[in-house]
Formats: structure tokens, sequence, C-alpha cells
């Protein structure tokens, strides 16, 4: 046990030195905008090799150049999560270039909102087949490299949940299920993997300025399947407004704020971490 404190110690100790992940290579998915975006500056500044996935390729390579250009490594990798070869993509091109990895944040995602009465099977298929399914896939096929007995080096998986998918909300029938579902999934991880040092930890996140929390009559969309899905919220139900009353801390936070969170998690600071649903929400629904 005094080994293993003492190990723990002298990698947060060195870690400070050289950035808090430094030599440690991680990949993050919807990468390109927003939280991902966030996220993959803030583990490049910590000394993180970032591998930065996204549906639009062209925004994850200006992500990777402004890494590069800070000083950092970082590799842009193109492509849908939800699709039959995205896993293997990702964890093939990663190892060829990295030759590990040490952690895997399963950031990416959208909202299509409907009432639960007016929603189409087609519409929680998808935030199912995004939220759920592709990073169970991804998380799979990462296995080979991740679950190797003895293996000391800090790593772990972030899976993103959502307050939706710990209280439920109006609306979001689909994304609800599938932020619950995360969270039992990551439970799991953390219970199948902790043999090998890989811990498993979810992030709950609240209000986060985003487009997925702006106004949806500012016309933000995205391209699924070749079908255009708007996002955000729409003003009569609070989107864009300064939607903040039920929030102890009076505000949103910025993806800067969430990626904090996410950087805590994956970090030597949460060495013994695992397992747990840690709600970045300013206080709100407590």
């Amino acid at each position: 046990m005094t080994d293993r404190l003492s190990q723990v110690a002298g990698h947060i100790t060195n870690s400070y030195g050289r950035g808090l992940l430094a030599g440690e290579v991680a990949i993050i998915t919807g990468a390109a905008q927003g939280i991902g975006r966030s996220a993959a500056l803030l583990f490049a500044k910590e000394g993180a090799k970032v591998v930065v996935t996204d549906l639009d390729e062209k925004k994850a390579q200006i992500v990777v150049d402004e890494i590069k250009k800070a000083g950092g490594d970082a590799l842009a990798v193109g492509g849908d999560v939800g699709a039959d070869d995205f896993p293997q993509k990702v964890i093939e091109a990663t190892i060829k270039k990295y030759g590990k990895i040490n952690h895997i944040i399963n950031n990416a995602g959208f909202t299509y909102d409907r009432m639960l009465h007016t929603t189409p099977d087609e519409a929680f298929d998808i935030i199912m087949k995004v939220h759920v399914r592709a990073p169970f896939r991804l998380v799979r096929a990462a296995a080979p490299h991740m679950r190797i007995k003895g293996n000391t080096e800090n790593r772990s998986i972030v899976n993103i949940s959502s307050v939706a998918g710990l209280h439920g909300n109006v609306g979001q029938v689909n994304y609800a299920s599938a932020k619950a579902a995360v969270i039992g999934m990551t439970k799991t991880i953390c219970k199948e993997w902790g043999a090998f040092n890989v811990r498993a930890n979810t992030i709950a996140f609240g209000y986060i300025q985003t487009r997925l929390t702006a106004a949806k009559e500012e016309g933000a969309s995205i391209e699924i399947d070749g079908k255009k899905v708007a996002l955000g919220i729409p003003k009569a139900v609070g989107g864009g407004a300064s939607a903040t009353s039920g929030i102890p801390l009076g505000r949103p936070a910025s993806p800067d704020e969430a990626a904090a969170g996410i950087l805590f998690l994956a970090s030597p600071l949460a060495s013994y971490v695992s397992g747990h649903t840690l709600e970045v929400t300013g206080g709100s629904g407590i």
C-alpha cells in the first residue's frame, strides 16, 4: 500500500512540473468545438498527446493546428462516431502514431428534442446510437490496448452524461434515456476494468454555454444521415436566455469550465476515483 501511495504521489508531483497528463495519450470525440475543443486544448496544455476526432475533419484539423502552434502534439481523425468502422479507424490511427492509449473521452453528441408523444422512432434511435452505442463500441475496440495486467500508468474512461440523465427533462425523452444509460455503462466498465488499473467515470453537465443550449432560433444544426437536425432550445422555454434561477452560482458554465471537470477525472488527482458521476452544474439539481 505504501509503495502504491508513493507511486501516485510521485506521479502527481512530477506531473505538475511537466503537466498533469505529461506523456499520456487521449482520444476525445466531438472535439472540434464546444466542450470537446476546450478539453482537447486543455489536455494538450497539460502535456497529453491528443487525438481530436469529429464529424467535421476540417474543424478537427483546425484544433490540431492550434495545439501544435502552442507546442503540443495532436492528430485529427474525422468520422461519424456512429459509423460501424469508426472505432477501429480511431484506435488504429492512435496506436500507429502514439503506440498506446491512456484516456478515452466520449464527448460527441447532440440533441434531437421532441415531446415524448411526438418523438418518432428514428429520433430516439439515433440519439441512443450516438450517445450509448458509439461510446460502448469505442471502449470495446480499445480493450486490447487498455486491459493490460500490470500497467501502472494513469488510464481512464470518461463518459459524458447530463443532468437530463439524472433527473429527466421535458422534451428530451431520447436524450435523457441515453444519458442515464451512459451512467450504467460507466459503472460496469469500472467494475470490469478496475483490475487492469483503468478508471471509469461519468460527468453530468448542467447548463454549459454551447450550441446545444443556445436559442434554437439562432439556427445551429447538424446533419445526420442526410437529415438536418436543429440544435438548441426554443426561446419560449429558456433557450439563449439567462435561465439561471435554479443555479445556486447564478450563471451558466463556459466550455472551459466543463473541460476542467473532465481533466480532473482523467488526471492522477483522481487516481482513486472510479465509478463516480461528477455533477458539474453550478449546484443545480440538488
